[in-house]
């Protein structure tokens, strides 16, 4: 698709008497208003002042200044992860646009609808490096859907239109719409709804019925079927459709860290997280399997381990709206692009069909992976370093909030000890960066989220680390009354470098002490932080005090909450895959470190 909106977007017709003539700064709020936008988060400066003069005036939209334009991009991410709603970030040019980059890039990874809104120069001073230049466009070109350039005012309502209409279906995921300063001063006639044509722009979301009929086959015949689930069923709101299914087939089902809450962990069919930082029971039947059912799941490096040694017998269903997705790893069998939302259903029908007469007979699949339930269950070490445990921490914080709370965790242990230790019983619970693995994520996405959703308890699971790139977003939370908790799983380093540095380079932990926990000098000192940004601080440093502060953050609504949990360094994330070896080398240890010795080249 072009970058420029003339080629998407066909001139308005013409003026008729009753057509309001705006600037094109109202017509962008305008347009959001009509769009049903009721939230925004941006940082306003030269180049999209314009928009934010009659944004004051609004009373429709809520605009939440935050303090860095990547902290707008996160927070319109966990607005539109918690909801299913576009997430909207505004920003100025220049310097403004690329620190949204960022959380582009991770809403492109991660398949989340955002649209970021950029102001650029006057028309006539692009390409010469014009103060705060920067050609956004191009810039986000291989991270966006689509990015528009809009440099006349009548072109914006279509394009900002189509960015939500494209963010919003097929697979979605992030729209830019860079808009010139002198486009947004100039006036035009609004009309609405624009024409908005999208040559090339046509999602699939019916399958063909012979692919289901293939696909249902398949099951019925198998005798170590498993569903590999991925983040496309949360996003196509079809946990209902995939709990069905999972129960027509009896079949064994893993969530990855995106689908984390597709399918209750309570459930007994439910084997849990697959992949480097896996259950061992869910890794395994991967590994064993002889049909795997890819439900909006793209078979990442973190899932199969070494992708040649992946599953070594297993046939393939892959169902994905996204064909770019099908056999880009690993070759699918049955290829079937369509929305997972009817997908399911069509396929859960069929296999009713095919196993009428002869129900496959999975008893023995069960058998072994049962055994593995009972020989490898998912636990932990206590440190010996007199420090708590932080698995303990997590675990009680999920225990104390329950299935209805929000967590949106940073990157690294933290992260991994999360998507592990709560219990996810619906989708739209588990907020994470997955694809890129950002850090600075979590206060952001907690923030987005609890506007989304601010009836629910909203909970910040982050790093020493993680927490120190986006930290000052707790001004924004605070000043607009925005009471997400914060839990800081404070390991003095970071921590997920450190345990890589433990088992591959002989304990030489070059640079990844950050100085901020237990026997430091505490810099900074999180509680003095978190009292200089209007929050409730807590330190916890024992763990007959875990819950009493969780009780605390949990029963304080009238601001942020900040709760400083002081860790042990030793911790580690097992169990673990090695990169670059077969996942079937999965190693389980609770009180060492084993030896991996069976690597493939």
């Amino acid at each position: 698709m072009s970058a420029d909106t003339a080629a998407a977007v066909p001139r308005p017709p013409a003026r008729t008497a009753s057509t309001p003539v705006l600037t094109g700064a109202e017509a962008v709020v305008r347009s959001l208003d009509l769009l049903g936008v009721t939230d925004v988060f941006g940082l306003p400066g030269g180049a999209i002042m314009p928009v934010y003069d009659p944004l004051m005036d609004d009373e429709s939209v809520r605009h939440i200044l935050v303090r860095h334009e990547q902290g707008a991009g996160h927070a319109a991410e966990g607005y539109a992860a918690a909801s299913g709603r576009v997430g909207v970030a505004i920003a100025t040019s220049g310097p403004g646009a690329t620190n949204l980059v960022t959380a582009i890039a991770d809403a492109y990874m991660d398949s989340v609808p955002i649209v970021c809104i950029t102001g650029q120069v006057f028309s006539t001073l692009m390409g010469t490096d014009a103060f705060q230049e920067a050609d956004i466009v191009g810039i986000t070109m291989p991270i966006t859907k689509h990015s528009f350039l809009v440099k006349r005012a009548e072109d914006i309502p279509g394009a900002i239109a189509a960015a939500f209409e494209i963010a919003s279906t097929g697979r979605p995921g992030p729209v830019l719409v860079d808009i010139t300063k002198d486009a947004q001063q100039a006036e035009a006639p609004f009309i609405w709804p624009p024409n908005i044509d999208l040559p090339g722009y046509r999602p699939v979301t019916k399958a063909h019925g012979k692919q289901i009929q293939a696909a249902a086959q398949l099951i019925a015949d198998a005798k170590k079927p498993v569903l590999y689930v991925g983040g496309g069923v949360i996003r196509a709101r079809a946990s209902e459709e995939l709990r069905s299914l999972a129960e027509t087939t009896g079949a064994p089902l893993v969530t990855t860290l995106m689908a984390r809450g597709a399918f209750p962990d309570s459930h007994p069919q439910h084997l849990g997280m697959p992949g480097m930082h896996g259950t061992v029971p869910a890794v395994l039947a991967l590994q064993e399997a002889d049909l795997i059912v890819a439900l909006g799941a793209r078979f990442d490096d973190r899932v199969t381990g070494k992708a040649a040694l992946f599953a070594p017998n297993a046939k393939v269903v892959h169902v994905d709206i996204d064909p770019a997705e099908i056999s880009k790893i690993r070759t699918a069998d049955v290829p079937i692009v369509g929305d997972l939302k009817d997908v399911l259903v069509d396929l859960d029908a069929a296999f009713r069909a095919v196993s009428r007469d002869s129900a496959p007979d999975i008893a023995e699949w069960w058998s072994f992976l049962d055994g593995l339930r009972d020989e490898f269950p998912l636990g932990y070490s206590q440190p010996t370093d007199g420090l708590m445990s932080p698995q303990y921490v997590i675990k009680r914080i999920g225990e104390l909030t329950g299935p209805e709370g929000i967590y949106a965790a940073g990157v690294g242990q933290h992260q991994m000890w999360a998507a592990q230790f709560i219990k996810y019983e619906r989708p739209n619970a588990w907020l994470n960066s997955g694809g890129a693995g950002t850090m600075g994520y979590s206060v952001p996405a907690a923030m987005g989220a609890k506007v989304a959703e601010p009836d629910r308890v909203v909970w910040a699971i982050d790093g020493d680390g993680c927490f120190q790139m986006t930290n000052q977003e707790l001004a924004t939370c605070a000043i607009n009354e925005i009471p997400i908790k914060v839990a800081i799983i404070n390991n003095s380093s970071l921590g997920m470098v450190r345990q890589w540095q433990t088992l591959f380079y002989d304990g030489r932990h070059s640079h990844t002490d950050l100085n901020t926990g237990h026997g430091t000098v505490r810099i900074p000192d999180f509680v003095k932080l978190a009292e200089a940004y209007g929050c409730l601080a807590i330190r916890v440093e024992k763990e007959e005090d875990v819950d009493g502060a969780i009780r605390t953050a949990l029963e304080t609504n009238d601001r942020p909450v900040v709760i400083d949990f002081v860790v042990s360094a030793d911790a580690m994330v097992w169990p673990m895959v090695p990169q670059g070896v077969s996942n079937s080398y999965v190693q389980y240890a609770r009180d060492h470190s084993p030896a991996f010795d069976e690597q493939e080249d």
